[in-house]
Formats: structure tokens, sequence, C-alpha cells
């Protein structure tokens, strides 16, 4: 089998990291031929802050996606995550030279490219540039303008930006690892991807995705992603309260939050007790499940109220705003009994739970549609749609170069240039060729200031 049918999404979260490998069927199914999973040891809250515990976590998942599938992987697409990623709506345009002709994926490339050109903060960088609407001459809410007479083509996009620092701490970690970093991808962005159809994406949907140490939230509406979010908690701050309230350690905390826990009090009955068993040969401890569950609903009572808040911020009570499917959960933290009824009640909105079966071959392993790897199924899926190129990754993969190679900042301009040039020489495509060198000079400018 050729490596260009095959793709390898790598999620790093704070509580585990998956490596998972798939390939298109004959019915454009995706198949999952090969997963590993390992425990993530130096990631906090969506953020690397231990390198080596990283990159030996990932290597251990890579390892057992190996063995699983029997191919040997080279490239990885990254989900990223984390407090440090925020979006924002931003409008740009361009005059075209010659109006006669028709719009082409050149022009929509040299809009996007345009948006990359935006002043960030220092220290950040954008990740995504996806256009969401575009104006041709004045005429507006155009979803596909290639093929149209024009002489202004002008756009909304949704940018998300995130951290240079933290971007290429992950780009270390998986260089370090033996691996290249083909693309780096928003996790609520790949979340997405994986659990929802296209008609909840039509009709305005809400996906949450809880995992262990970020809660990820991407809002769609008439088919076009119109907010993102991460918020900085996720099934971790639950545990450490259960941990805290109960007086046990973590690994006791976690497993009763999995097995008897219900983010739903009056559930419980008040006889209802689970005996954990002390330490060293101490008294065993006996905890009530009602008061489990009432640790358990507070916490998550915040989670989604957060979460609900990013939804109003979006403008969700204006009528041509409506979510009319909802709210999709998924994640880790999607498992956890009763949540779902939590979440109607707290924000009037339909909710079910999201399963990334959607668009998997029916031979998939039933272990593999659970809402934990939907971040690693849509990662993977985006790997093999980007046979198309989609232009708005790429100015991030340029960076993918210098980010990785060097260990300090101030790393010399002329080696950076150069890796730049090799890249380019890689690439046969003309358009990607002018982002590199716009990318290139950015970073200069990055690291002129830097110094």
């Amino acid at each position: 089998m050729e490596q260009n049918d095959i793709a390898v999404g790598l999620d790093i979260g704070t509580t585990k990291i998956v490596a998972m490998i798939g390939r298109k069927n004959e019915y454009g199914k995706v198949e999952i031929i090969g997963i590993g999973k390992s425990k993530s040891l130096g990631v906090h809250r969506g953020v690397v802050n231990n390198i080596t515990q990283t990159i030996q976590s990932i290597q251990q998942a890579i390892q057992e996606a190996e063995a699983d599938s029997g191919l040997k992987i080279s490239e990885v697409v990254v989900g990223i995550a984390g407090q440090h990623i925020r979006s924002l709506q931003h409008s740009d345009y361009i005059t075209r030279q010659n109006p006669d002709e028709v719009i082409d994926a050149d022009d929509i490339h040299t809009l996007c490219n345009q948006v990359h050109k935006l002043v960030m903060l220092p220290g950040e960088e954008i990740i995504h540039v996806l256009p969401q609407e575009f104006k041709v001459d004045g005429q507006a809410e155009i979803k596909e303008p290639i093929g149209m007479y024009g002489g202004r083509l002008e756009a909304n996009f949704h940018v998300v930006v995130g951290q240079v620092s933290s971007i290429r701490n992950i780009g270390r970690c998986v260089k370090s690892a033996g691996l290249e970093l083909s693309a780096v991808t928003l996790e609520p962005l790949a979340s997405a991807n994986a659990v929802l159809s296209q008609e909840e994406k039509e009709a305005g949907v809400a996906l949450i995705d809880i995992g262990g140490g970020t809660t990820d939230l991407a809002i769609f509406k008439d088919g076009i992603i119109r907010h993102t979010a991460v918020i900085p908690f996720g099934g971790n701050v639950i545990t450490e309260d259960i941990k805290e309230g109960c007086s046990i350690i973590e690994k006791q905390a976690e497993l009763l939050k999995i097995k008897f826990g219900s983010a739903w009090p009056g559930e419980n009955k008040d006889n209802e007790i689970v005996s954990i068993p002390g330490l060293r040969g101490r008294e065993p401890k006996e905890i009530t499940l009602k008061n489990l569950s009432k640790i358990i609903h507070a916490r998550v009572v915040e989670i989604i109220e957060q979460v609900y808040l990013e939804i109003k911020n979006y403008g969700h009570d204006e009528q041509k705003k409506k979510l009319i499917a909802g709210l999709v959960l998924t994640g880790g933290g999607a498992q956890l009994k009763h949540i779902k009824q939590l979440a109607e009640y707290i924000t009037g909105m339909d909710t079910r739970i999201g399963y990334p079966n959607e668009h998997l071959a029916g031979t998939t392993d039933s272990e593999t549609t659970s809402p934990v790897y939907a971040t690693a199924v849509g990662l993977v899926m985006n790997s093999l749609e980007k046979g198309n190129s989609k232009f708005q990754e790429e100015a991030v993969l340029s960076d993918s170069s210098p980010v990785e190679d060097s260990e300090e900042i101030e790393e010399s301009e002329d080696q950076m240039m150069s890796d730049s040039d090799q890249e380019e020489q890689t690439s046969s495509k003309v358009a990607r060729k002018s982002i590199f060198d716009k990318w290139a000079e950015k970073f200069k400018d990055f690291l002129d200031n830097a110094e």
C-alpha cells in the first residue's frame, strides 16, 4: 500500500495521546487500520509543559499504532488546543487586475494570503484562516465565488490564532519523536468533522468536546464555521474535586467518576454507598453516591455554563443565528451519565452525544467509535481530505521547518530562509511558493523584534 493512501492523526491530549492510522475505502468512508494510545504525561490543559515526557508518550502511541497496523509512520497531522487559542472575525478584499476573467482558486488564495499578513499580538500567530461568505462587486452571501465575473472580491473570515511558543513546542515534540509534522489543525474543527452531519451544520449546531484538560467549542450555521473557543478546564477538574471532596487518591477518584459518577444528583438514593479500600492497611472509606454526584454536578454545571456563555457571545439569541440542531457533546467527558439531560436543562437546547461513526466504514472496531476518539478520527479525515490542498493551513506548515529545527529563538535568518527555500523546491505549486516566501519574511520580522 502506498503511503499516500493512508493518513495518521496524532491527538496530543491532556490525559491521553492517540495515534490513529486510517485510509479511505472504495465507498469513500474512512477505515481505521491502526490505533495506539498512551498516557499523556507532559501536557497540562492542552499545552506541553514537559517536552521529554511528551516525546516518550508520543513514541509509545506511535509504536502501538505501527504494531497494530503493520505500517511504518513517517508523518502526522496534529491537533492543537489550549487556553491560548482565540478566534476573531475579519473582513478583507482584493481588487482583481482583470475583471473580464472569471474568479478562480488563485484569487481566493491571494485573498487568504492577505489575511495571513494580519498583525497579531506579540508571540501570536495565525493557525487557520477560514472563509465564511464572499462578496463579489457588492453582491453578498456568495458561498462559492469560483467561476463568477467580478472586479472586487471580498470575504468575511474566521481567523483562529494561537501562541507561537505552544505551537513550536508541539512541533518540537513531534520532530524529536522521529516524525514529520504535515499539518496543524484546531481540535474542535477536527472533532466537528468526525461527529457532525452536513444537515446539522446547515441548521446550526454547537459542538462541545469535553476533554481531560480543556473543553473545546465549535459553532456552525448555514454549513459554515462561525465561532470557536477553548475553555481551559475539562474532565480533570471533576476528578480533582472528587479527590479533594472525598479525601482519596487521584486513581480512585478517576475510577469512581467513570464507574459510579452521574451529573444528576437526584438519580441516586441516600442509602447507595461505595466502599473504597484504605491506603496501606487503613480502614476503607465509605462514600455515598449522592455526595459523589453532587460534587460532579457542581463542576459539570460550571463547564456547561461557561460553554453556554460562549454560545451567547456568538449571538445565539438572534433569530438569524439560532442553533436549530442544538448541542452535540463529544470527548471523554460526554460519557458521564446524565450529562445530556443536564446540558438540556441548563441551556434549553436539544442535545445528543456525538459518536465519530458518521464517516467511518462499517467494519470499524466499536471501540474506535467512542466519543473519546472523536478528535483523532477527525484528524485522520482532515488529513485524507488534504489531498485537495486546503490553502488556509499551508502558511502554518511553512512555519514548521524553522520552528522545529531551532532550539533557540535567535537562530540565524539565513538558515531560516534556506529552510524555507528547500521546502519551496519540493513544492510544485507556484501559489504555495508565494505563501512560504511571505511566511518566511513575517517570521524574520518576528525574530528581529524578539531580539
